[in-house]
């Protein structure tokens, strides 16, 4: 074989093995490249999901977070629980202790003291959803043994009972009790609306939500 042939053969082999080093090196740095650019992809995107979500979060405060389907015997459960604690805490509620339990309609239950003698009272009242979501008790009919007494008296011995938390108002000249759920908040700021009282089919359902403050107070921040 001649020089010059061994040459370009030299040549040729040399060639390949720079082309061979030339593309791993590029395929290399390609790699490299691509799994850069997907974790800055990643990391953007993690952050415009991050700022989303808080949007959402802000924009879904009008709107209910969680709805609730009850029955009445679950009701009168907390409401049990919830009177029992309430009246424990009052320096007056072992003398007024008030039950409220809902049948086929709402009843509040109580006792009062009548020249010494201690006197059962039975209201029974019609619950009515507000637009607001509070609920309104309507007075229907009072029973205290014989006893012929006003509807609007009994309310104001109710209303001046210092059990009666904030969140329940009491209107004796219109016969009424409103629960202000929207006053009655829960942990984290959250609170209640009421959606549907059927006593009768014992259909009973509330929504509940955020409250503004702390969102409006969120949207100051920013």
């Amino acid at each position: 074989m001649s020089n010059e042939s061994q040459e370009k053969k030299v040549k040729k082999i040399n060639w390949r093995k720079i082309n061979g080093w030339k593309i791993a090196f590029i395929v290399l740095f390609s790699l490299l490249m691509g799994s850069s650019l997907v974790i800055v992809n990643r990391m953007t995107q993690e952050r415009e999901d991050l700022s989303t979500l808080a949007k959402n979060e802000l924009a879904l405060a009008g709107e209910p977070l969680l709805d609730i389907r009850s029955q009445k015997a679950q009701i009168n459960k907390i409401v049990s629980v919830y009177l029992e604690d309430l009246q424990k805490d009052s320096k007056k509620g072992q003398d007024q202790n008030y039950q409220f339990i809902l049948k086929n309609e709402a009843l509040i239950s109580g006792e009062f003291d009548l020249l010494g003698f201690p006197l059962r009272f039975y209201l029974y009242l019609n619950p009515f959803v507000m637009d607001d979501g509070n609920v309104q008790l309507k007075a229907k009919s009072l029973s205290v043994g014989a006893l012929n007494l006003p509807i609007a008296q009994v309310l104001r011995m109710i209303a001046k009972a210092p059990q009666i938390p904030k969140w329940v108002e009491v209107d004796p000249k219109s016969e009424v009790i409103v629960l202000r759920l929207d006053q009655f908040q829960l942990s984290n700021g959250l609170y209640l609306r009421a959606k549907k009282i059927n006593l009768v089919e014992d259909e009973i359902e509330f929504s509940i939500y955020l409250a503004e403050k702390s969102t409006s107070a969120e949207k100051s921040k920013e």
